[in-house]
């Protein structure tokens, strides 16, 4: 690349983290999908789509239906592949994640940088301007697409656990709560979100391509990192509004924008969240054997595992595969001659 060349590429700034402005590419593409600029956009209570109690209710009703009869369907069918699907959906999720979260970005590390972070979590002027309320209502939409998580799940007749089926209805009715709450500290949990989210669907994208990624865990450690963090955000911004409101006499930093009801609602979600995974990273990671040695994935855990190990091909042809109690994988592929095993720990 030529000096010349090097020179015309535009450099990072404040106003333009990325070199570029996204704002103006992200308006034509909004617009030609939409009809309209994102920047007529408005949020109306009853008006825009999904923008009522009544209809979040019914949809994640329906999907609960959906997901738990449709459970019990598949009980008398064989496990559905949908491997190219599950890796279009993932792929999507990865990009479209990453989209958002750049888009955050650029709105949100000006007023950082000359604002402070008091102003930009808890001035309506900081956290909850026009194109952030765009995307506050796209990200909202993109939890009712990553509900078909659970429905790949049945349909391959994965388990469901309580975490999983729990966590994607319970942040679409989170982010709803937000939205009609108008809590301008929405950014805080809402990017640290798309960014574990880019890492953990990229994952799931890899992983249904057949190549093994060693970094599983740190996707459950990664998520109540987040957890944490949107925890100390949150319950800050509630502190300082209550106290302000109601209790002048405590200290607190100001009043901080957002309606009471949001303030129960993230505190509530997000603390549930925390304590669900990491009650799932301790049953997951961290059991112990006989001498204290860490050992994973044990018992029930363990079961499903080996009951879900598919065995890749062999030679070009697809394997038998079995798995024995010790853990052993025992594979065959039937080619031009006799029937090769092989035994990989």
């Amino acid at each position: 690349m030529s000096l010349d060349i090097l020179k015309q590429i535009p450099l990072p700034t404040i106003d333009r983290p990325f070199g570029i402005h996204l704002w103006p590419i992200f308006n034509r593409a909004f617009s030609t999908v939409v009809g309209f600029s994102p920047d007529e956009f408005r949020f109306v209570g009853g008006v825009t789509p999904m923008s009522t109690l009544k209809g979040t209710v019914t949809v994640l009703t329906t999907y609960y239906v959906v997901v738990f009869g449709g459970r019990e369907i598949m009980k008398r069918f064989s496990a559905l592949k949908l491997n190219a699907l599950f890796m279009i959906h993932n792929l999507y999720l990865t990009v479209i994640s990453g989209i958002l979260l750049a888009l955050f970005i650029e709105q949100l590390l000006p007023t950082l940088w000359r604002n402070g972070i008091f102003y930009a979590i808890c001035n309506h002027e900081g956290g909850w301007t026009q194109q952030l309320v765009v995307l506050y209502y796209l990200n909202y939409l993109t939890k009712y697409v990553e509900l078909l998580d659970t429905v790949f799940l049945f349909l391959k007749k994965k388990p469901l656990t309580f975490l999983h089926t729990y966590h994607h209805g319970a942040t679409a009715l989170l982010c709803y709560t937000q939205l009609i709450g108008l809590t301008a500290v929405s950014w805080v949990p809402i990017t640290l979100n798309l960014t574990v989210h880019v890492v953990m669907y990229w994952y799931y994208f890899q992983s249904a391509r057949g190549i093994r990624i060693w970094w599983k865990e740190w996707i459950t450690r990664l998520q109540i990192i987040q957890f944490v963090i949107d925890l100390g955000f949150v319950y800050f911004a509630s502190y300082t509004y209550f106290s302000h409101t109601y209790f002048q006499w405590a200290p607190n930093a100001g009043s901080c924008a957002g309606e009471e009801f949001a303030a129960f609602s993230g505190m509530g979600i997000i603390s549930s969240y925390l304590l669900l995974f990491i009650s799932f990273y301790l049953a997951t990671y961290k059991k112990t054997g006989k001498g204290g040695r860490p050992r994973r994935n044990t018992g029930k855990l363990a079961a499903i595992e080996m009951k879900n190990f598919e065995v890749p091909s062999v030679g070009g042809q697809r394997a038998n595969g079995t798995v024995k109690p010790n853990g052993v994988a025992v594979t065959s592929a039937r080619q031009n001659g006799p029937v090769t095993r092989s035994r990989k720990a």
